[in-house]
Formats: structure tokens, C-alpha cells, sequence
């Protein structure tokens, strides 16, 4: 394991029991890399990122962070890192400043120190005017924010956030992702795993793991360009607009036919992958009016990271059900 790599993992492996919670992990993640996890619930992203922390330790494989062990250098590596988990312990009775002071205690920050990085995170995370206020009275944009601040307060080289927008609102995620991106400008490695495909774009590489194994890594764009054939976006609607949307309708009328290699519903809209968008598309809305069925707004577009994951894990389903 060398040291261009704050997080590297070979053939990293977790049971607990009969149930293989991470399956031979390998990963390299350079220093300065905003790295995203991704997958479904159970596909083995917080065991992985307690793994890398060096909270658990692997059943086979290896781990280095900031070029430390996990197993053999766990109170190095706890040194080097920050850590937000899914329920950050934030003390509600104590104020955004006294969490802060917490916590400088708690990752023994030198006294000399203290002032001069609350100073700077409170301004970092947008809390300065909050400072006197109650943990327990922040919005949840803001408590999560207080939390990070807290997991930066001894400056760690490396930073792992496990699902740390879950649950607050939109604009709270923006300004949240907004300090990850000032984070990587400053050189801090930051690995993220999150439930939300728009916030995986933002970073320079994504993992997609499915059943504890990691079937795909690379930059969003490539990620995306994996999924096989063009797309074609519709709304299926019935004349006059009258009734449910046709969905099931709609996608048993296209299942099957030449050229249509999956359809992927999202709300009142249907993404149909086919071989060739030019030739499939007056071939998509034929067999939809056929059924009595409109596609409005029948076009190509360009899939996005979402279409893309669930395409892939679709297409690691069917291989698994193929091997067995």
C-alpha cells in the first residue's frame, strides 16, 4: 500500500455470522478525492466505512487510511480521520459553541489552539449567528452542519460521512455539499456514501456497491455511459387526460418489444433503454397508442446516475439468478 492513497482496501471482507456484510472489497481512493458510495439499504456501505475508520475489524483483507493499518494502527489511523455517522451524537442541551468546545476536548485539541478553529468552523459552517443556541433547536439542515463542524475541529486528513444529508431539506443539502466542495479545494479527503444520485454527481468518483461487493468505481459521466443502449423519456396519459396514469399498462405494452431492452418507471414518467433511439422511438409510441395509450412528450435524453445505478444492480441480479 503506498502513500499516494489516503483510503486503500484489498480483498477487504466482513462477516457477521452467515451473512457477508463487505465481499473482497478493493479500493484505492487518491489524497483530495471526494469519493461516493452508493447502493441500496443492506448493500454494506456503513460497514465498509466502520471498517476503513477502524471500528471493526475485517474477517480477510486489509485496510490502510493516511497510510496506517486499520488492524495493526487503529489509534493512528482514529487520529487522522473524522467521522459522521447516520446519528451523529450532538449533547442538545449544550450550545452550538459548547458541542464545539466538546469536542475539542473529546479529540484533544491543544487549549492555544481552541479559539482560532471554532472561530473558523463556526464561520466555515455558516453557524457564527447560531453559536448560543441549543443543539436541540437547530433546524436539522443546521444540526447537520454542527456535526461536521464537530468531526472537523482537530482538522483530520481524511473524512468519512455516512448518509449525512439523510432527512433535511433540499436547500440544507446544497449548503451542505456546498462546505464539501471548499473541504477537497483545501486537499481534506472525503469519503461519502449517500442515498441520493444528484449528491453522488458531485463527486469525482463513485462506487456502486451491491450485496457488499463494489461492481462498478469510476467518475459519474463513465458510470453513466455503462448502461447499455439510448433512452427514451414519456409520460404515458390516457385521452383526455381522464383516469390513473397507464403505467403497468404502458410497460407491459413495450416489455418485449424489439429493441426495448428495459423500462424504468420514476413517478408519472417512463425511461425505455432501447438499442437505437432513432429507429425504436416511432416503434415505443406505435405500441403504446395501440393500447389506447399517449406517450406525451415522447423524446431521447441523456440518462442520468440514477437511470444508470439501477440499470446496473438490475443487470448484477440478473447475472447472480443466471449463476445459480
Amino acid at each position: 500500500m503506498t502513500g499516494e492513497f489516503a483510503i486503500q482496501a484489498e480483498k477487504l471482507t466482513k462477516r457477521f455470522g452467515p451473512v457477508v456484510a463487505v465481499d473482497g472489497l478493493d479500493l484505492a481512493v487518491p489524497r483530495g478525492e471526494t469519493f461516493g458510495l452508493v447502493g441500496p439499504d443492506g448493500a454494506g456501505k456503513t460497514t465498509t466505512i466502520r471498517l476503513l475508520c477502524a471500528l471493526l475489524r475485517p474477517t480477510q483483507g486489509r485496510a490502510a487510511v493516511a497510510g496506517f493499518d486499520t488492524v495493526r494502527q487503529p489509534e493512528e489511523v482514529k487520529a487522522r480521520i473524522g467521522y459522521m455517522a447516520q446519528r451523529f451524537a450532538l449533547y442538545p442541551d449544550l450550545s452550538v459553541r459548547e458541542n464545539l468546545e466538546f469536542f475539542s476536548d473529546v479529540f484533544n485539541v491543544p487549549p492555544d489552539q481552541r479559539p482560532a478553529r471554532t472561530a473558523r468552523l463556526l464561520s466555515f459552517s455558516r453557524l457564527e449567528r447560531f453559536q448560543d443556541r441549543r443543539a436541540a433547536h437547530l433546524s436539522g439542515g443546521m444540526q447537520k452542519k454542527l456535526a461536521l463542524a464537530c468531526t472537523l475541529i482537530h482538522d483530520p486528513e481524511v473524512l468519512f460521512l455516512d448518509e449525512p444529508t439523510t432527512g433535511v431539506d433540499p436547500v440544507s443539502r446544497r449548503e451542505f455539499w456546498d462546505i464539501l466542495l471548499e473541504l477537497r479545494l483545501r486537499g481534506v479527503t472525503v469519503l461519502v456514501s449517500t442515498p441520493y444520485m444528484d449528491e453522488a454527481e458531485r463527486c469525482g468518483r463513485v462506487g456502486l456497491l451491491y450485496r457488499g461487493r463494489l461492481i462498478h468505481v469510476g467518475a459519474p459521466e463513465v458510470v453513466r455511459r455503462l448502461v447499455k443502449g439510448e433512452m427514451l423519456e414519456l409520460q404515458p396519459t390516457m385521452p383526455g387526460g381522464r383516469g390513473l396514469l397507464p403505467m403497468r399498462q404502458a410497460r407491459e405494452a413495450l416489455a418485449g418489444q424489439p429493441g426495448v431492452l428495459e423500462v424504468q418507471s420514476y413517478g408519472d414518467l417512463l425511461r425505455v433503454f432501447v438499442d437505437d433511439a432513432a429507429l425504436r422511438l416511432p416503434q415505443v409510441e406505435l405500441a403504446l397508442t395501440a393500447r389506447n395509450i399517449l406517450p406525451r412528450g415522447l423524446h431521447r435524453a441523456e440518462p442520468r446516475l440514477e437511470e444508470a445505478f439501477i440499470s446496473l444492480v438490475r443487470a448484477e441480479q440478473a447475472a447472480g439468478a443466471r449463476g445459480r
